[in-house]
């Protein structure tokens, strides 16, 4: 029985001199990083007056008893825990400390503009900026290519991300971290005019967004069955930048039904779109003439 019992006693003692100085009382979160508004649980082994609750500031420090303040922000636990030990060697002697999260914070992060759903959303501590959007509903719009996203942070500093990046090219380090105070804006998209005419429902002036095809403004005109739109032969005029215009024909049925995306141009600011009208045999030369008679009295200057 002596044996056993010495046994014991040599396995006990050998366990806590095996024990690190550090550790986390949660193992799950060992490699989880400390955020400002987490609480952590701090304790000191043989010492329950230096055991308690502490919550991280938003500099990403703590207040502790006889050390100060000490920075544990984007630290793990098991990193935390060896910094409060080394400070507390000056007071304590081979403290043994471990530190854990108990609880993640929640900060307040406002995500305005172009979202389904604009509004404040609690989120955890080790929220960023994909968070945010998923919070919100994701993009209202997503035609075209992402725009860049806005973060502001509570002292007002403006960091901008590439959505495109981040949503479209899987670029992880674009997601970046939000905390208490943060403002995240996403831009809609840009939107101008468009003129359609021809055999349309509705003529005229038709506003489309940045990165909309023609088959888009097609569409917002209508072209029912009693306009007899021709889709083979829509004409787009385009003014460039030097002021000369441009004209350019689209078969826009091949786009839709043989699935020919580039031949449904993007359209840009100011395009004037003609759908001529679908002719039997016996005049098309009338609607030929009535196309140029279009093109020479309103595109051509």
């Amino acid at each position: 029985m002596k044996r056993v019992a010495a046994l014991c006693v040599l396995a006990f003692v050998g366990f806590f001199w095996a024990a690190p100085a550090t550790g986390t009382a949660d193992p799950t979160t060992a490699k989880t990083r400390i955020h400002p508004g987490d609480q952590l649980s701090v304790a000191v082994f043989g010492d329950a007056s230096l055991s308690q609750n502490v919550i991280v500031l938003a500099d990403g420090s703590v207040q502790y008893p006889l050390v100060g303040r000490v920075a544990v922000g984007g630290k793990t636990p098991d990193e935390a825990a060896s910094l409060f030990a080394a400070r507390l060697r000056r007071y304590v002697r081979n403290p043994v400390v471990n530190v854990s999260i108990a609880q993640l914070g929640q900060p307040n992060v406002l995500v305005l503009g172009d979202v389904k759903t604009p509004g404040k959303y609690q989120l955890r501590s080790d929220a960023k900026l994909t968070d945010a959007i998923a919070a919100a509903g994701g993009l209202a719009n997503t035609n075209g290519a992402f725009p860049d996203a806005r973060i502001a942070d509570s002292n007002g500093a403006v960091r901008t991300v590439s959505l495109e990046s981040l949503l479209q090219r899987g670029d992880t380090a674009a997601d970046l971290p939000l905390g208490e105070g943060s403002v995240v804006y996403i831009p809609g998209p840009v939107q101008f005019l468009v003129e359609v005419a021809g055999a349309v429902d509705h003529p005229g002036e038709i506003e489309v967004h940045e990165g909309d095809h023609l088959s888009v403004a097609v569409a917002k005109a209508g072209n029912s069955q009693n306009a007899q739109s021709d889709l083979n032969h829509i004409r787009v005029v385009r003014t460039q930048p030097n002021g000369a215009r441009t004209a350019l024909e689209v078969n826009l049925y091949e786009a839709l039904n043989k699935g020919n995306e580039s031949a449904d141009v993007a359209l840009q600011k100011g395009d004037v779109i003609y759908v001529p009208q679908a002719q039997k045999h016996s005049d098309i030369f009338g609607g030929i003439g009535s196309g140029i008679l279009f093109l020479l009295t309103h595109l051509i200057p």
